[in-house]
């Protein structure tokens, strides 16, 4: 199997995040470096960052989690608090996908390299829910521009749904939903209008919602929304 699917068989991380490891030279097969797209097994011996691993097959687990500000999407960093922290687990689990350090909502995490792609792959169409506040009023013009698709350095976005939009005093707030997943797109797309966002918060991915989830909390998935991640 290749080294990339083996070691997210066995909850190493994703498939992108071994192929990084690798191309870091953080990975040796057997005391070799290897190069991307290796085939392993069992019988093979594999060392991460100097330290050997053991081949046995992670139980498999499903998080999702309300974040909060100030957490980094990430699993370990010597600067910032990261979401895995939060979470108590013995295994070694790692995000699906990131929210910026500002923004809060729904997360979800696992050491499940196969759901990891179903739900990053382009193909996917999930759609990502968003609860959003912004400093202005929002005009028509603005939604029809966030509808259409906004120009962004990398290109122009997909059409984005609009819902729920209400004013008070000089902010606006509304949902949006968008399905691709660029660097802090919601709060460039807002930029690109001339606005500013002051809250951002992820409700929804896909069929997934937050629900009733407190900032900080973290739950497993259920047996219904794990079985939809898996119909992907």
């Amino acid at each position: 199997m290749r080294i990339n699917k083996f070691l997210a068989s066995i909850g190493i991380g994703s498939r992108r995040e071994i192929d990084k490891m690798i191309l870091d030279n953080r990975i040796k097969i057997n005391g070799q470096f290897p190069e991307p797209g290796i085939k392993v097994n069992c019988s093979d011996t594999i060392e991460i960052d100097g330290e050997k691993i053991s081949l046995e097959i992670e139980k498999k687990v499903y998080y999702k989690l309300n974040k909060p500000k100030g957490y980094l999407s990430a699993v370990k960093d010597t600067r910032e608090k990261t979401i895995v922290e939060l979470i108590k687990t013995d295994k070694r689990i790692y995000p699906i996908g990131r929210l910026d350090l500002e923004t809060e909502g729904l997360i979800l995490l696992t050491n499940d390299g196969e759901i990891f792609n179903k739900i990053m792959h382009p193909k996917s169409k999930i759609y990502k829910k968003y609860f959003v506040v912004v400093k202005n009023k929002l005009s028509k013009f603005d939604i029809d521009k966030l509808e259409n698709g906004i120009e962004l350095e990398e290109g122009l976005t997909l059409p984005a749904i609009i819902e729920n939009v209400e004013y008070e005093s000089n902010k606006t707030s509304f949902y949006i939903s968008i399905r691709e997943g660029r660097n802090r797109q919601i709060r460039r797309m807002i930029k690109a209008i001339d606005n500013r966002v002051i809250y951002l918060k992820r409700v929804k991915i896909g069929k997934i919602e937050l629900g009733d989830l407190k900032v900080g909390e973290y739950k497993k998935l259920t047996e219904e929304e794990l079985n939809y991640l898996k119909t992907l």
